[in-house]
């Protein structure tokens, strides 16, 4: 085989440096030689493209020949080199196509497994940075369950607890993803990364809303329900920016590009208060609160809302007081006016709290 060649290819395909290859190389090709001599002892094996072969094997100069694959006797050795002395090493060509098959496996195995660990450390290298930062990918395919997509050179994996029911995952698909983490698991390093973590929600409003990659705006809070309906809240630190309005932006043009990434997922935005009262009243939106009273000990809140306000402070399945409460973190109870009315008077009443 043209070792030379074959360095020059892979180094290519793999996008690696021929320098780095080249000493990975030379490890295995060392491998490979001690299986093809029946040898143990250490074998340094370098390439070099002066000679037909492309590679030589170090020999040490010994004055007894104990082992011919490893030492050359100084005799031989001052016959290349008059000047040649014991404990010193002298290049040797050989010919890697008398290798062998059990050998040529073995450099091959030895090379696959080094060309996987310089892959995975540029994994690392590349992706250390980009743990919890958003990432581009596009779906390559499913392997049980889990998504497997491409970002830049390397194959990232988005598991089924991280996905979004609502999300097709269509061959080809490019989406936003949150990295996770990078997993040293069984199968070697994985980078792992998700669509249903809030801070994907985070960066991408980082992304869309200038005010808050300047830190004029700040987000206080995210409550998700992936692919449903999340809530936001945010507040501003200069007078003159208006929070929501900046995360909304122009025509709600900036919220919509967020809601057109994570689609069919609402998108809320409220303005956060220090105020418990204020905040809870700003979560519920858009359910107007006719009153408010707070337990600080229980770190609940009971909520009166007009008798037409209730359906939609509550929301689908519970969904609108279920986020608020989330966002919040204060556990709120809704009754409307008649249900408020009828508490007041000692009758039964129905539960709808989060």
């Amino acid at each position: 085989m043209d070792i030379l060649q074959e360095l020059r290819q892979i180094a290519q395909e793999r996008d690696i440096p021929v320098d780095e290859l080249k000493t990975e190389l030379e490890l295995a090709l060392a491998v490979a030689y001690q299986k093809f001599k029946g040898v143990t002892s250490e074998v340094t094996v370098r390439l070099d493209p002066t000679k037909k072969s492309g590679a030589v094997v170090e020999k040490e100069i010994v004055g007894e020949l104990l082992e011919a694959a490893t030492q050359v006797s100084l005799d031989v050795a001052r016959k290349y080199d008059p000047e040649a002395q014991i404990g010193d090493f002298m290049a040797f060509e050989i010919d890697t196509n008398t290798f062998g098959r059990i050998a040529a496996q073995s450099f091959r195995q030895v090379l696959n497994q080094k060309l996987r660990e310089v892959e995975l450390r540029k994994v690392l290298e590349e992706f250390e940075e980009k743990v919890s930062e958003l990432v581009t990918g596009q779906v390559v395919r499913r392997e049980e369950g889990t998504v497997v997509l491409q970002v830049g050179r390397t194959e990232v994996e988005l598991p089924k607890r991280e996905q979004v029911g609502t999300d097709d995952y269509r061959q080809n698909e490019r989406m936003k993803l949150f990295v996770l983490k990078i997993d040293d698991g069984y199968r070697g390093f994985r980078v792992i990364v998700s669509r249903s973590h809030p801070n994907l929600l985070r960066k991408l409003l980082e992304m869309e809303v200038p005010e808050i990659a300047e830190g004029i705006v700040e987000v206080m809070g995210v409550a998700r329900e992936p692919g449903q309906r999340s809530k936001i809240a945010v507040q501003s630190h200069d007078e003159r920016v208006d929070a929501v309005g900046a995360c909304v932006g122009p025509r709600g043009v900036r919220v919509q590009a967020m809601m057109e990434e994570l689609r069919p997922e609402k998108i809320d935005v409220v303005p956060f208060s220090e105020d418990p009262t204020t905040f809870i009243i700003n979560a519920l939106s858009p359910a107007k609160v006719n009153l408010i009273r707070l337990n600080e000990e229980e770190r609940s809140a009971y909520v009166v809302v007009p008798d037409t306000q209730l359906s939609l402070a509550i929301g689908r399945g519970g969904q609108n007081v279920r986020l608020a409460a989330r966002l919040t973190d204060w556990k709120i109870d809704i009754r409307s006016e008649e249900q408020a009315a009828a508490e007041a008077k000692g009758e039964p009443r129905e539960e709808t709290a989060s």
